[in-house]
């Protein structure tokens, strides 16, 4: 089974519809949104609807569940006072044009979801996230130490954990040692953003997760994720935050990915 997994589009609707036409190349069998479909862009509206339309399943990500409530908190860690300012515009413009079908929405995408798989009679738990199973808006970055990662895991019974919200894509084997001294190797995967990258690379991205009939927790290869990027017009989405109330700042985060 070959699964694309793509999160924080963040109101980039070019960054959306070229994703849509990558994806469709790729031959998968199954696609899952893990939230933030809002804020920092102008297109709110009909990112929701086209995700919508094509019957995504979706989970709610810090920003989605700040403005379903009409909050002006989207749960977002701003480190400097220009970031908290530019925040607070970017979260009063999304209330001010979200419409109330797609903020409904918004208040009605579950937290998480899980898929469980039974393969060569041993079970395999992959668990689908937007920041972490503790909190929508925990930061699980790369250089997280390997046994708070794995008591995580371990805590919400994941062998493979999906998320995103750092906006930098990585992929850790966690190898989590049973009593008996059998291995059981876990999966912490970050699926990076399609609408707003951090990682100096301007494309969008995201994943292909790949199970197999022969997958098990047994084996540090037993998962294989295709980490992808994909070219979009980032100057039109650019350009629409500089036309807009928005802050510059959201427009060279975009260009420079950062």
């Amino acid at each position: 089974m070959r699964i694309a997994l793509f999160s924080d589009i963040h109101a980039n609707l070019p960054a959306l519809e070229a994703f849509f036409k990558d994806v469709e190349t790729r031959d998968t069998d199954a696609i899952y949104c893990l939230g933030d479909l809002v804020g920092y862009n102008i297109w709110p509206n009909e990112v929701i609807d086209l995700i919508r339309k094509r019957g995504i399943p979706t989970i709610a990500g810090n920003y989605d569940f700040g403005i379903g409530k009409s909050s002006d908190d989207c749960g977002c860690a701003y480190k400097t006072d220009d970031e908290k300012e530019n925040g607070k515009v970017s979260i009063a413009f999304t209330n001010e044009i979200i419409k109330d079908e797609q903020r409904a929405y918004l208040r009605t995408l579950p937290a998480h979801i899980r898929l469980d798989f039974q393969l060569n009679d041993k079970p395999l738990s992959v668990l689908l996230v937007h920041g972490s199973p503790r909190r929508i808006n925990e930061y699980l970055f790369e250089d997280r130490d390997e046994k708070s990662t794995l008591r995580i895991m371990e805590q919400a019974s994941a062998d493979v954990m999906l998320f995103g919200h750092t906006h930098k894509p990585y992929h850790r084997v966690l190898d989590s040692t049973q009593a008996d001294g059998t291995h059981h190797f876990r999966h912490a995967i970050n699926i990076g953003s399609i609408g707003k990258p951090k990682d100096g690379d301007p494309r969008g991205g995201y994943v292909i997760l790949h199970i197999n009939a022969d997958t098990s927790t047994s084996s540090k290869e037993g998962i294989t994720v295709e980490f992808i990027r994909f070219e979009y017009d980032v100057e039109k989405a650019a350009k629409a935050v500089e036309n807009s109330i928005l802050p510059n700042a959201y427009a060279e985060s975009l260009r420079l990915a950062k």
